[in-house]
C-alpha cells in the first residue's frame, strides 16, 4: 500500500505569491470559486485575513483563506467569534486525485496549531457545488439548512464545524 502524499499548508510568503496568482480551477467550477488572482491582493490587504497556501512537496498545489471571523462571510453578529474559510481550491491540473481531502486534513491541523482559542469554523458553499459540499461533510461540517443569498452564483449552504 502506497503512502498518501505529503501535503502541508503554509501562509503565502513573497516566495510562494506567483505559484499561487498562476492556480486556476476548472472552468465550470469558476461560479463556485474567484481565482486568487482576483482573492490574494485581498487577503493582503485585510489585516484579519490570511491568505494560505496548499503544497505538495514544494508544489504550489492550493489556496484558501482564513478569516478571524466569520462574521466577514455571514454579515452576522453572532458569528464574530468563529474562524471564516473562504476560497479552499486547488489548481485544476491537482484535482481528482483525492488532495483535497488531505488537504482539508493538514488545513484543520494546521488551525488547531495556530488558533487553539478557536472552537468553530463557518463556510459557504455554493448549493449547485455538490462535489465541495460532500467534501466539507465528510469532513465534520454540519449543514445549518440555512441558505446565504449573498453568494454571486446563486444561494449557498451555510456549514459549521466545531474544532477541537
Amino acid at each position: 500500500m502506497t503512502a498518501p502524499p505529503s501535503i502541508r499548508v503554509c501562509p503565502v510568503t513573497p516566495v510562494l505569491r506567483d505559484a499561487v496568482l498562476g492556480l486556476h480551477v476548472q472552468p465550470e467550477q469558476d461560479g463556485f470559486v474567484s481565482p486568487p488572482a482576483r482573492t490574494l491582493p485581498d487577503a493582503e490587504q485585510c489585516p484579519d485575513s490570511e491568505p494560505m497556501a496548499i503544497l505538495l512537496g514544494d508544489a504550489v498545489i492550493g489556496y484558501y483563506r482564513i478569516e478571524r471571523s466569520a462574521r466577514s462571510l455571514t454579515g452576522r453578529d453572532a458569528d464574530a467569534d468563529a474562524l471564516g474559510l473562504r476560497s479552499f481550491q486547488l489548481d485544476a491540473r491537482w484535482q481528482g486525485r483525492g488532495l483535497g481531502a488531505i488537504a482539508m486534513e493538514a488545513l484543520l491541523a494546521d488551525l488547531a496549531q495556530r488558533h487553539p482559542q478557536a472552537r468553530r469554523m463557518l463556510l459557504t458553499v455554493n448549493c449547485a457545488n455538490t462535489a465541495a459540499l460532500a467534501l466539507y461533510l465528510r469532513h465534520g461540517f454540519i449543514d445549518s439548512d440555512e441558505l446565504y443569498h449573498g453568494g454571486r452564483s446563486g444561494p449557498q449552504h451555510l456549514l459549521w464545524r466545531a474544532l477541537p
